[in-house]
């Protein structure tokens, strides 16, 4: 009776030191699946890491290029603007190019000023024009005189030049009485219909 009682503890400790084991191996194994996750999360957070960096340096390389695009066309609207305004009777005197200014806590730039001794016309360059541009640039001529007041005694009119266009943003220049100015190629061209008369902007408060 004694030895068959000594039986089953020993069967019991070692049933006891398996299950013991078993849960050590467990442990191991629950160990060893949150190492691997934490190195797949390390994994996920360097991917992200290298995604944003890789969006950063495209998005620099687009803001270059369209910067780029940018002077490529101001330095031929400006080569032109002056036989282009002489055709519709705007004898320019001298032209100014990327004249910054700070207005209202604001800063802003105007791309290229034409003038004469009565006239000034205000000309915003884009690679791609769009609606919102239009807007942002009438409110830019409504402020003009404000922020140049040197040019307060004279007529101030708009022009918006680009390359192309989305969403008809081009016809809603001409109907807001600007200049539409097409950049193409090597030239650029004024694009208004015939009897076009452009809107002279004064101070809006």
């Amino acid at each position: 009776m004694f030895q068959e009682t000594k039986e089953m503890f020993r069967e019991t400790d070692r049933k006891h030191q398996e299950t013991e084991k078993m849960f050590q191996e467990t442990d191991r194994k629950f160990q060893e699946t949150d190492r691997k996750h934490q190195e797949t999360e390390k994994m996920f957070q360097e991917t992200d890491r290298q995604f944003k960096e890789t969006d950063k340096k495209l998005n620099k390389l687009e803001n270059l290029f369209t910067g780029q695009w940018g002077k490529l066309i101001e330095s031929l609207v400006e080569g032109d603007l002056v036989n282009l305004l002489k055709k519709w009777g705007i004898n320019v005197q001298r032209t100014f190019t990327r004249i910054k200014f700070v207005y209202d806590n604001q800063k802003g730039e105007i791309d290229i000023l034409a003038v004469n001794g009565t006239e000034v016309v205000v000309v915003e360059v884009k690679t791609t024009l769009v609606p919102e541009d239009v807007e942002d640039f009438i409110k830019k001529l409504n402020d003009f005189k404000k922020i140049f007041t040197e040019y307060k005694d004279k007529k101030v009119l708009g022009a918006v030049a680009y390359l192309r266009t989305d969403s008809n943003a081009g016809l809603r220049v001409e109907r807001m009485g600007l200049f539409v100015i097409r950049a193409t190629g090597n030239s650029a061209s004024i694009i208004n219909q015939k009897g076009f008369s452009p809107k002279v902007f004064e101070v809006v408060f």
